[in-house]
Formats: structure tokens, sequence, C-alpha cells
């Protein structure tokens, strides 16, 4: 087996002993994509070619279209679930998606996709009224899901293109204080898991998803490299002092940073609920959650002065608009403070509290 072969993305290989030979076998091999025979020697010019043209062109099977009867919403579902607009997002993306579908399909799988009208999709986002936030992200499910439809001449409209979304007001995840970070480091010192938990989200600005990824083997020239799960992004963090300390005093023969108890890596779900006992042993609110470092720490860079631009260079989020919010925060603080300031010195207090401004 030539090792260069993890260099290439969907390659499978295998030594075919068929009829007393030897022969090195390579296959395009993609979930949800036909299997296509890679010819030539590896590596070479017709290898390449072939891989090249795999990439880019090859049609995806239609998962469980043999199962489905044409023209439903079930297969609409499956057409989705195999379309490039799914498979190009994230696994975890990909399994969001998929339960919120699948859902879908498996109430409404039989129906004709064609009789589905505006007046349908209103009536299920009133059933939803009750959570806007997940009621939305279904909208937005629907409505790219039957633009599809449209495009695979399975209806001659889009009945989900112009619904508005519920409007709701959400503070998000509770983005932590300073007092509750120094309660936590207070109750969890360094060389316990937990601080180390918390300087890996706090210093720098990444996803649950990723922190526990983490290792020795992404520590180099004075960062950290990680690629984010969620966007594919590749993310060299300059390694803060305060986790260069942190880092130094925990075990240094683990392929992860974060361990469980078994000593093995933790999943994302799992790390949350673990860390979130580490709370509760610190006597924090259940607001207090690992996301909620991440946004301390978007709020720290933005209370330091760095622009939008600077934030998402350490977060790695893909748009300007969510990390602008803490900008927009910190600024109207500095400016309420010098506005206050200014204010006090124009028109400074007698000891009796009589306000006494210019010429007054």
């Amino acid at each position: 087996m030539v090792t260069s072969i993890k260099r290439l993305k969907y390659v499978h290989g295998f030594v075919d002993r068929r009829s007393g030979g030897a022969k090195a076998r390579y296959y395009f091999r993609r979930a949800g994509f036909k299997r296509v025979p890679l010819p030539g020697v590896f590596g070479s010019a017709e290898f390449m070619a072939a891989y090249a043209a795999a990439l880019a062109g090859q049609t995806p099977i239609k998962i469980g279209s043999r199962r489905v009867k044409r023209g439903t919403i079930a297969a609409m579902v499956v057409t989705y679930l195999t379309s490039p607009k799914f498979l190009s997002k994230s696994s975890a993306t990909q399994a969001t998606y998929k339960n919120i579908v699948e859902r879908f399909r498996a109430e409404h799988g039989d129906k004709p996709v064609a009789n589905l009208e505006r007046k349908h999709l209103t009536a299920m986002l009133a059933k939803k009224v009750q959570t806007p936030a997940a009621a939305n992200h279904w909208l937005r499910l629907i409505k790219s899901m039957m633009a599809l439809a449209v495009d695979e001449g399975m209806r001659p409209d889009n009945p989900a293109a112009n619904l508005e979304p519920l409007k709701h007001r959400s503070p998000g995840f509770h983005t932590w204080t300073e007092q509750q970070i120094v309660q936590f480091e207070k109750k969890h010192s360094v060389g316990t898991r937990a601080r180390l938990a918390l300087a890996l989200l706090l210093y720098t600005a990444q996803r649950r998803s990723d922190v526990v990824r983490m290792g020795r083997q992404h520590v180099r020239d004075g960062a950290v490299h990680i690629r984010q799960q969620k966007t594919g992004k590749a993310m060299p963090i300059p390694l803060h002092p305060a986790l260069a300390a942190v880092l130094e005093a925990a075990p240094a023969n683990q392929l992860t940073f974060l361990v469980t108890e078994y000593g093995r890596p933790f999943t994302a779900a799992g790390f949350g609920n673990w860390f979130r006992q580490r709370c509760d042993e610190a006597g924090l609110p259940k607001e207090c959650t690992a996301h909620g470092l991440r946004k301390a720490a978007c709020r720290r860079l933005a209370e330091a002065g760095c622009s939008a631009s600077q934030i998402a260079a350490i977060s790695g989020h893909v748009t300007l608009r969510e990390v602008e919010r803490y900008v927009k925060m910190a600024d109207q603080e500095r400016l309420a403070r010098a506005a206050i300031g200014a204010v006090t010195l124009a028109f400074p207090e007698n000891k009796d509290g009589a306000k006494t401004g210019n010429g007054a």
C-alpha cells in the first residue's frame, strides 16, 4: 500500500492477489456516491486525471430512491440528502440537518411534493411557535429543499420562498462575566482538568467540538493550530501566556489535552456534560456553559479594542455579523464612560451637591 494515499481524500486502495498476482488497485469512494476505479500507477498523470474528474463531477447515488415513490416528499428528502449542497456541509452540520428533514419525512413523506402549499407550511410553522429559533431553522431547511425540488422539476414554484421567519428576541448563550471566570478559577486550580478546559476555551475562543480534539501535536511555532470542524478553516491561534502556563502543567502523554476519567478523548456532547458538572462544583449558575466561554473570549477581545476582523481571526467566525455585536457593546461602554467623564469635568458638583457649569 502506498502511504501517500492518505493525502488524497476519498481514495481507498488494496492489493489484489487474485490469479497469483499482487496488483495494487485504487478506487474513489465517497459516501453517497458511486465507486469509481482509478486507473494507472498511483500518482501518475492518468491516475490523477481520473481522480480529479471523480472529485469534481461524480453524480451522487440517490440513497433510498428505490424505496420511495417518485414525486413524494420522501423522494424530495432523499434528493436533498444526496445533493452537493447537503454533502458539502460538515459532518456535524449534516447530522443536525438530517435529523430535522428526517422528522419532516416521517410526518409527510407519502404526500406529493406538488400538492404542498404555502398555507400548509404556514400551519406547520405555527405549531412550532413555542420554539421560534428551532422553527426558523426548520423554515430555512424547508426553503432550501423546496428550491431544490423546483430545480429537479418536482414542482414549478417554491411555496416557502416568501414565508417570514418567526420574530423572537433571544439572548443566546450567556457570556461569562469576569467575576464568573475568577470564581471558576478559584475552585479549579492550575493542574486540574477543569482549569485546563477553561483555559483552552477562553484563550483560543474555539467551539467545544474543536477544543476536545486539541493536543500537543497542535502546538507549534508559538501557536495552537487547529482546523475547525464546523467551518473547515485552518486556524493558527497565537498561544496566550496564561494558556501556555496551564498547558505546561498538563500531562504530556495524552493524544488530546482533555480526556475522560478512562483516559479517552471526549466527545463534544460528553465534554459539555462533564464541564457542566465542573461549573456546578464552582457554584456557577446553569447559564454558564462551555460555549459561553467562547463568547467571553470574544468579549475580552472587543473590550481590548480589537476590531471585528481581528476577533474573527481568532474565533474563526465566517461572517462578521456576530462578532460586530461584541465590538458595538464594547464601543458603547467606552463611549458612555468617556461621555460621563466629559460631563463631570464640564459640570462639577459643589460640596452641597449644587452643580456649577462653565461661567455659572
